[in-house]
């Protein structure tokens, strides 16, 4: 096993353990019963309302990959979401979030795009994504009055995505700073790191584009908008009237810790977050963990049906018969 395979071993490994610790951890903190009776009062309505919810967010954020990937191809959103729910189910059934290169290499395959490009257009997404996420928690908390761990982690976010923007930056400009010639000199000795580098530039490229940037930022909160209605939805279904600000924190607080290396679909810190950020906000664990479980399961049902239909289109392998579109793909 080479390099990259023992650690993305070890990443997994690392991944099921934070959540199981993180199961385990909810289940001595919640009444796990308790929480079964609040399940078992939900009202198919609201949940309902919920789903089409997540839906339209799914729909948004397919819709953004795909402004994202305009300067680099011309794809349509139908082949876009199709590639996005793909590595949607990938995140669901493997850890370490390999679904973000499932998604790459669908879309290198089928759209003769670099994979190494589109995983470009991947990274200002995510940047994207989470500082709208980390916006959305901060001003939450502020209208909150939310002390305590809930606010450190999101500061933590705010210095995370403050480090991703400044990185996303020199990857953008690294052939103009100081000392690049040299770089690109040495990395001559290996052709292949550099026309790696050269398409992954080219795909982080995109975020030095004003419209494309901003049509991003805007399709990012819009997704937010959706989600955070999405879990007022499920606290309707329970009978847990939360505010636009609980709303708002919690969803913008599971996201956060969705983001930590977990096992396959963040199963236990999903779970884990909604309680934390529940109890911070004045919601009791159970009902807190009823939400939680069922705007993941919504998630989950949602994302893995869509992915499973897009395989079904799309098949395990690219037709070899499909015409190159003058792109090379790595």
């Amino acid at each position: 096993m080479g390099w990259l395979g023992r650690r993305s071993l070890i990443r997994a490994v690392v991944g099921v353990v934070v959540s199981v610790v993180a199961i385990a951890l909810v289940v001595r903190s919640v009444d796990v019963a308790a929480t079964g009776r609040v399940l078992a009062t939900a009202s198919p309505g609201w949940l309902l309302g919920a789903a089409a919810l997540l839906v339209l967010d799914v729909l948004i954020r397919a819709v953004r990959w795909q402004r994202l990937l305009v300067p680099v191809a011309r794809v349509g959103v139908g082949p876009v979401a199709g590639y996005l729910l793909i590595g949607y189910l990938a995140n669901n059934v493997l850890p370490a979030r390999v679904g973000e290169l499932v998604r790459c290499h669908y879309l290198g395959d089928r759209e003769g795009v670099s994979r190494t490009t589109a995983l470009g257009t991947v990274v200002v997404e995510r940047i994207v994504d989470i500082a709208v996420v980390v916006a959305i928690a901060s001003v939450a908390i502020l209208v909150l009055s939310v002390r305590g761990v809930v606010a450190s982690a999101v500061l933590v976010g705010f210095a995370l995505v403050t480090l991703m923007v400044v990185a996303l930056g020199v990857g953008i400009v690294a052939h103009r700073i100081p000392g690049a010639e040299r770089i690109r000199a040495a990395a001559e000795r290996w052709p292949r790191v550099g026309e790696i580098a050269a398409k992954l530039r080219h795909g982080l490229a995109v975020a030095g584009r004003p419209r494309v940037l901003f049509e991003a930022l805007a399709l990012s909160v819009a997704a937010w908008v959706a989600t955070l209605l999405a879990f007022a939805a499920a606290g309707q279904a329970v009978g847990v009237e939360l505010s636009i600000g609980q709303a708002s924190l919690l969803a913008s607080g599971v996201a956060l810790a969705a983001a930590i290396l977990a096992g396959p679909a963040s199963l236990g810190t999903f779970e884990a977050a909604a309680v934390g950020i529940g109890l911070a906000v004045g919601t009791a664990a159970e009902p807190a963990l009823a939400i939680g479980i069922m705007v993941h399961a919504l998630i989950l049902v949602i994302t893995s049906t869509g992915g499973f239909v897009a395989l079904a289109r799309l098949g395990l392998v690219a037709p070899s018969a499909e015409p190159s579109r003058g792109r090379i793909v790595d």
